[in-house]
This record gives structure tokens, C-alpha cells and sequence, in this order.
């Protein structure tokens, strides 16, 4: 008499029943990584981007943080850095306040290599945005009283920045003011500009690349930056590491050759050779964190 495996399951028409499948269970090891992995990506969105700093905030070694950021970047949700990493954002046009709050010393970074390319002579041109309020800031504490420097601008929190220094003469251009970015833009910017020259402008971004350019979030913005870079003998723009991988913009402004992209320490490794193939000079701050 053969073996009987007792009674089982039946399926309704008498077949044996294939037993209910439960729940897959994450190996304990693919978990722990994957934990990892969501709180390392949550350091870099706050900032946190240096190797060690990151090791030492997710309690591992540095090998282990940097064969995440390895496995991260293959999977295109990371960039590498000089020692570390940033997140690539999709495009994000942050109120002027908000903006503020990010990568503070990042900008102060910039601010301070873009002060580097002053001229001699000159009017200056400074624009909106945080980046370009940092170099005011800079600008304001180390022009000489006695030096009547011509800067202008179309941003609100630049002028009050540069008005705080007696050594700069600094004219506002009109225009309507835009809610988030509090830059000028429209006809009357446009007027103010075609009357006006610079030795240097200084232009900030809410996105860039070597090849296309500054990208914005409308086409009035571009049309400001195009113009002012069409009465510029140099053009310099200023822009973090943040606005060097997000996603595409929707608005783009075309800048001709020999423009200077001034960037901090934590820009992808790969924007050397891209800037070399646009012919845009590339100046990286040195990190000044203590």
C-alpha cells in the first residue's frame, strides 16, 4: 500500500490546491542596506556631502559610504563630488526666504572667489538671488568708503546689501518685481538696461550647464540675463552645486563664449571637461568650513 501525504488542500474541481503564498520576506542584510542607502540620501538633501562627515553620521566607514555612494550613482540617484556626493533635483524655484536657508556656506564660498574677479574700473552688475546677495554682502563690507564704485542690480536684497556700503554708488533698476525671486524684470527693466554698459556682470542661476547655459523659471527672467550679458565686457555666473543636476528648466539663457562659471567645491566631478568643451572658465571655491 503506498504512502499517503494526508488529505490536503482541494481546488474545486478536485486538483490539489497550490499552497497560498505569503508575504516576501526582505533578507535582513538587502534591508539593512536599503535603510542605509534612504538615510544616506536624506544627509545629502540636508547637505551633508563629504565622505567622512557622512560616516560618521550613519556610524560606518568611509568604504562602506563610499561603495553606497558607488552603487547610488549607477543607479542615477547620485552625483559624485570632489570627496563626496549631491542629489540630483528635478527643477524647484524656491521663494527668495527659503533660498536663503540652503547651503549658506557654499554660497559664501562663491561669493568670496567671485569677489576675485573684480575689476579695476568699471560698472558692475549684481543680480538677484541669494548667491549674488552674498557677494553684496562681501562687496559692502570691503569696498572703501572712498572709492566711488558704480553697481547695479535688479534684486531687492542686493541693494539693500550693497546700499549698506558709503563706497558704492548703487543704482535699482525699475521693473515689476517677481513674488519669489524679488528680481525686476519686464519693459522697464529692459529700458533701463539699454542705457547702460558693465565692466562685469555677476549673473545668478536657478539652473546651469556649460552647454546651454542659465536656465530659469520663466522667459522674462531669461530675457533680463541675456540683455545683460549683451552689455557686459565679462560675464560671471554664480551657482552651487545644487543648480549644476537638476532636472531641465524652463527656460534657458544663451551665453555667448568665454563666460566664467564660478562653483563651489562640491560640483560634479565630470564639469572640467564639460566647461573645456564650451570654452566656459571654470572657478571652484575652496571650502572655507572649519
Amino acid at each position: 500500500m503506498g504512502r499517503s501525504d494526508g488529505p490536503g488542500l482541494r481546488a474545486a474541481d478536485g486538483r490539489a490546491a497550490e499552497p497560498a503564498a505569503g508575504p516576501a520576506v526582505e533578507p535582513a542584510a538587502r534591508q539593512g542596506t536599503r535603510l542605509r542607502h534612504e538615510a544616506l540620501l536624506a544627509l545629502l538633501r540636508k547637505g551633508v556631502t563629504d565622505v567622512p562627515d557622512l560616516a560618521d553620521a550613519l556610524a560606518v566607514s568611509p568604504s562602506t559610504v563610499r561603495r553606497d555612494l558607488a552603487r547610488l550613482t549607477k543607479d542615477n540617484k547620485v552625483a559624485r563630488t570632489y570627496g563626496g556626493a549631491v542629489v540630483p533635483e528635478a527643477f524647484q524655484e524656491r521663494p527668495v526666504a527659503e533660498s536663503a536657508l540652503v547651503r549658506r556656506q557654499a554660497k559664501d564660498d562663491i561669493a568670496a572667489a567671485a569677489q576675485s574677479l573684480l575689476p579695476s574700473s568699471g560698472a558692475v552688475f549684481v543680480d538677484a538671488g541669494t548667491t549674488c546677495a552674498a557677494l553684496a554682502r562681501r562687496l559692502a563690507h570691503s569696498t572703501p568708503a572712498t572709492t566711488r564704485t558704480l553697481v547695479v542690480t535688479r534684486g531687492l536684497e542686493t541693494a539693500a546689501a550693497l546700499a549698506e556700503s558709503p563706497g558704492l554708488d548703487v543704482v535699482m533698476l525699475g521693473g515689476s518685481v517677481r513674488r519669489l525671486s524679488h528680481g525686476m524684470v519686464g519693459p522697464l527693466t529692459d529700458l533701463a538696461l539699454d542705457r547702460m554698459s558693465f565692466a562685469l556682470a555677476f549673473l545668478g542661476a536657478d539652473a546651469v550647464d556649460p552647454c546651454r547655459g542659465v536656465g530659469e523659471p520663466t522667459l522674462e527672467e531669461t530675457a533680463v540675463k541675456e540683455r545683460v550679458a549683451a552689455r557686459s565686457d565679462r560675464v560671471a555666473v554664480l551657482a552651487d552645486a545644487t543648480k549644476l543636476k537638476v532636472g531641465d528648466a524652463p527656460a534657458w539663457a544663451r551665453l555667448s563664449g568665454g563666460w566664467t562659471l564660478v562653483t563651489d567645491a562640491e560640483a560634479p566631478l565630470e564639469l572640467e571637461g564639460r566647461c573645456a568643451e564650451q570654452g566656459v572658465t571654470l572657478l571652484r571655491a575652496e571650502s572655507r568650513r572649519a
